[in-house]
């Protein structure tokens, strides 16, 4: 089949939309599908199979926006039109304007159309300094549903949480399907040893993109209020437009100075397979790809309990919870796991033990069967 994936932002990006994106891409084409994506990332124009679309001139919030790391597709008809003509299937990744554009041109051309559910109301409302205002965030979703949601066949759901919230916040059911986003088959459970330098530290990772409702700061008080902060190494794995600050905010109070870096997958593997701890103390959370891939690998988590995260679901019991934005409660339960190493190995074998539930492919091959079943009641009809 020829199955064309619309994504309103780029794909060569470091977060977890455009590796979500780029796995369902090259997932679908390993399974022998044409794909065509169709998306604003001046670094894929001109490679085969993509269709670059303009991106929003924001006029004089361009610094600001680009600050936050925020590359929002214009929609261009004749491209789209393009790209769509001839298709088999649409997926649409994340419901904004170009999302918007290609469901109207594949509704002309008859194509049926799914949706992934990539983006939570608090990811936009955080840039307008309103995340926690729930009659905006109550708005956005009711925009959503009825410009993207109420106008394509399936939507997928990466956690039952996102769906729970959605469908509460519209007050109906959808017709969607759960399924993860996947772990890539390079995230596996092999312990090896720390650097030299980091031989007679504990090391706590987090991974990620460094933006406000992930709640850095929380992590940082956790380890600077720790029993053992003058040996614990934070490694903060990842990138984004609160880097800057990051790192200020950790020099005035950590006495070990954290590592900041976006590892290739490969290093980021052997750094999970040698740390101590995976804290994850975000407050606005979909899904988690980044927290799933220390789970896979065994890595025991520290995680937010934060109402409006889904990652708390990943808990095996209240030991792997901490009081949302309680530093305290996080370095009490930090504190926990570094001195219980018999604890910490059964829980790590637990977590362990449920990694083929994390599969890519297990993910993908649901993934393909939904996107392609549209296809076929279609055609029945």
């Amino acid at each position: 089949m020829t199955i064309a994936v619309v994504c309103d932002v780029p794909v060569n990006e470091k977060n977890g939309t455009a590796v979500a994106t780029m796995n369902l891409v090259n997932s679908l084409k390993a399974r022998g599908h044409t794909v065509r994506v169709v998306c604003p990332d001046e670094k894929m124009r001109g490679q085969p199979g993509y269709y670059v679309v303009p991106s929003i001139n924001f006029g004089p919030l361009n610094r600001y926006v680009r600050k936050n790391g925020v590359v929002i597709a214009r929609p261009d008809k004749a491209t789209m039109r393009q790209a769509l003509e001839g298709a088999d299937a649409v997926h649409v990744i994340i419901p904004f304007f170009l999302a918007y554009c290609a469901i109207h041109i594949a509704q002309e051309l008859g194509i049926p159309v799914t949706a992934g559910f990539h983006c939570q109301a608090e990811n936009l409302s955080n840039h307008l300094f309103l995340m926690n205002a729930r009659t905006v965030n109550r708005l956005v979703y009711k925009i959503f549903y009825k410009y993207i949601y109420s106008r394509v066949d399936c939507i997928h759901y990466p956690t039952q949480f996102i769906r729970d919230v959605f469908e509460t916040q519209i007050g109906r059911k959808t017709n969607g399907r759960v399924i993860s986003n996947g772990v890539n088959s390079e995230f596996i459970r092999c312990r090896g040893p720390k650097p030299p330098e980091y031989a007679d530290r504990y090391v706590i990772l987090f991974t990620g993109r460094y933006s406000k409702e992930k709640s850095h700061r929380v992590l940082v008080n956790g380890v600077r209020r720790s029993k053992h902060a003058g040996q614990i190494q934070l490694i903060f794995a990842g990138d984004g437009p609160r880097k800057r600050w990051l790192k200020h905010y950790c020099k005035r109070r950590l006495p070990v100075q954290p590592v900041f870096g976006f590892f290739k997958r490969s290093e980021l593997v052997r750094i999970i397979n040698y740390a101590d701890l995976y804290v994850h103390p975000a407050e606005i959370e979909l899904e988690g790809i980044a927290c799933l891939e220390a789970l896979k690998c065994g890595l025991v988590p520290v995680l937010s309990d934060s109402k409006r995260s889904a990652t708390r679901f990943f808990a095996r019991d209240e030991r792997n919870l901490f009081a949302c934005n309680d530093s305290r409660d996080l370095a009490a339960k930090i504190d926990y796991w570094l001195e219980n190493p018999i604890q910490w190995q059964a829980c790590s074998d637990a977590y362990a033990e449920h990694a083929a539930q994390l599969s890519l492919e297990r993910c993908m091959d649901e993934m393909e069967q939904m996107i392609c079943s549209n296809v076929r009641l279609e055609r029945d009809a």
